[in-house]
């Protein structure tokens, strides 16, 4: 049997949580997950936001971010051609045991957010000493 992802979106063989209504345009972030020696880390493609307007929450096994995307124009711009949408990005992500959710932590640069999920001690791969028995 396959060892259970560390970090996972609920997926369709797990009862999902209700949608979230929103307001606003919202889209979903591009990510990337890295599995380190110590640590998962999420790489989250959020261009636009400001660090002040990003909010990552953990409860009940959930890692949620949520980013804010202020519009570049002002709402009655009459444009010639618009491809660049605003909004709040969002996801959330199913978190296992196996992460220290104590010590989450989260950069910011270039809009990319990155998320630092350390794994839990005894979650960590360790060498085992064989000792000898001398009779």
């Amino acid at each position: 049997m396959a060892e259970e992802s560390k970090l996972a979106e609920p997926g369709a063989e797990q009862v999902r949580p209700a949608e979230h209504t929103r307001s606003a345009d919202h889209f979903r972030p591009n990510v990337d997950i890295l599995e380190k020696e110590h640590e998962l880390l999420v790489l989250a493609d959020v261009p636009g936001a400001a660090s002040d307007k990003i909010d990552i929450d953990f409860e009940d096994g959930a890692l949620s971010l949520h980013a804010r995307v202020e519009p570049r124009q002002a709402a009655e711009t009459q444009y010639l051609l618009r491809e660049y949408g605003t909004g709040d990005y969002c996801r959330t992500f199913r978190v296992s045991e196996a992460i220290d959710a104590e010590k989450i932590a989260a950069e910011y640069a270039n809009g990319v957010l990155t998320l630092h999920l350390p794994k839990a001690e005894a979650a960590r791969p360790r060498k085992i000493t064989v000792n000898t028995n001398s009779e």
